[in-house]
């Protein structure tokens, strides 16, 4: 049966956790193929623009060996990364866990926020064991199979996402003015900003998903 993990990541080892820990960025989202080929070097990196990185910011950096500016978005600049992986990381993702990341990694000082599906939960356990063996720690923010029920759209939340989202909720920081600030949300909950910022931002996917889906289930018509 299938399961999807989400997880926290942590080593100074890491790819990239040196760019939030030494520019003005809290968080970068990238993209790579570790879990696929665990020698792999490349990365694509969208960094705000009001967070100013340039290219002499990233190759300023030890482990960035080249940074290339590859396009933009509305508000966003992305660059191709090529990154010296450090030997323990490489063997850490070497074996073939029949995983998959479902969404870009949120990378902050702290170490990486991810999101993947395994096949198998013992997939997901040889994974974490790896990791261990190689000095990252892996800290599991939530876990759901396939066969988790589904029958209203707050179900499809993760335990985590949920308790995020009510804190905020019955915090008012959806009330207009903010009654709170994300950091003090955070530290309610003991996470980092950016960590709190990614269960948000998830999880209200999540539920608009999910809404949407139901609602065009119950308005087409059945035979």
């Amino acid at each position: 049966m299938a399961i999807t993990t989400e997880f926290v990541l942590r080593s100074t080892s890491l790819p990239l956790v040196s760019i939030p820990t030494a520019l003005q960025p809290d968080e970068v989202e990238c993209v790579h193929a570790l879990c696929l080929q665990p020698d792999v070097q490349i990365f694509t990196v969208q960094f705000e623009r009001e967070d100013g990185v340039t290219k002499a910011d990233l190759l300023s950096l030890d482990e960035i060996a080249a940074a290339d500016a590859i396009g933009e978005t509305a508000d966003k600049d992305v660059y191709k990364l090529t990154v010296e992986l450090a030997e323990s990381v490489s063997k850490a993702f070497e074996p073939d866990f029949e995983g998959a990341q479902l969404e870009p990694t949120v990378v902050t000082a702290d170490g990486w926020y991810e999101t993947k599906v395994f096949k198998q939960y013992e997939g997901f356990n040889e994974f974490r064991q790896s990791c261990e063996n190689h000095g990252i720690s892996l800290d599991l923010v939530s876990i759901t199979s396939e066969g988790s029920p589904s029958g209203g759209s707050s179900d499809s939340l993760t335990d985590r996402q949920r308790e995020a989202l009510t804190l905020a909720a019955e915090r008012g920081y959806y009330e207009s003015p903010r009654q709170v600030t994300a950091e003090e949300l955070a530290a309610e909950l003991g996470i980092s900003q950016p960590s709190l910022s990614s269960l948000l931002r998830r999880g209200e996917r999540q539920l608009i998903t999910s809404t949407l889906d139901t609602q065009a289930r119950a308005q087409t018509p059945t035979r």
